[in-house]
């Protein structure tokens, strides 16, 4: 397992499609290769993903992820979700808090549709990239407690990929660090001390609209489609 990782100061992207370009420059040596996919988590992170797509050249697609909120306090991060089944789970967390099962199962139940309606909207009926054999890099706009993450590396193992990759803008250090046994590579351009909140760290972090994750994604496929 491999890391990279370089200190922000005070430095703060301009906006999402910024933060790509950014990405883009540290993961240069991927460019031009036909073994890479880039995986966007929605909605956040598609802005940053297309950017770092086209600096490579490689196919975008999204893997939807979904955040499970503590009830009452759904900023809080009890675990996620994410495609094929996955869930992970703060156990610290649940048992601190004396989260019963029943109430774990009806947020996973509701934040289960809301997957299911975002693979249905975003893709326009194309189906997921084949991830078999290839390198996978997963791409948010940032990482704070790194839960849905970490759920969307645990969907992509179950494709057979050769390699996964995590790379975000702006990160937590010790979020990093604690990526290092999960994944092949993780790349956080800049981890900024204290950390606070990822939307710190951007001069513009307007939430992404459903329409801009269709739009990009609909960019990218057209884009692979055309010849040459």
């Amino acid at each position: 397992m491999s890391s990279s990782v370089q200190s922000a100061g005070k430095t703060r992207f301009r906006d999402r499609a910024h933060a790509g370009r950014v990405l883009a420059r540290t993961l240069a040596h991927y460019a031009g290769r036909d073994d890479v996919v880039v995986l966007a988590l929605p909605r956040g992170g598609v802005p940053v993903a297309a950017e770092l797509a086209r600096a490579l050249g490689a196919p975008l697609d999204i893997l939807p992820v979904r955040k499970l909120g503590v009830p009452g306090h759904e900023e809080l991060a009890m675990g996620a979700i994410a495609p094929g089944g996955v869930l992970v789970l703060d156990d610290r967390l649940v048992r601190g808090l004396g989260i019963p099962e029943s109430v774990i199962e009806g947020t996973v139940a509701g934040e289960l549709r809301e997957l299911g309606r975002r693979q249905a909207a975003y893709r326009d009926g194309r189906p997921p990239l084949d991830l078999e054999g290839k390198t996978a890099i997963l791409v948010d706009d940032g990482l704070a407690t790194g839960a849905t993450m970490r759920a969307a590396a645990l969907a992509v193992r179950k494709h057979n990929p050769a390699r996964v990759i995590v790379a975000v803008p702006v990160a937590a250090a010790e979020t990093c660090d604690e990526f290092r046994a999960d994944v092949d590579e993780i790349v956080c351009a800049l981890t900024p001390s204290p950390f606070h909140a990822v939307g710190l760290w951007y001069e513009d972090f307007s939430q992404t609209s459903d329409e801009e994750v269709r739009e990009l994604l609909r960019q990218s496929a057209d884009h692979e489609e055309s010849p040459g």
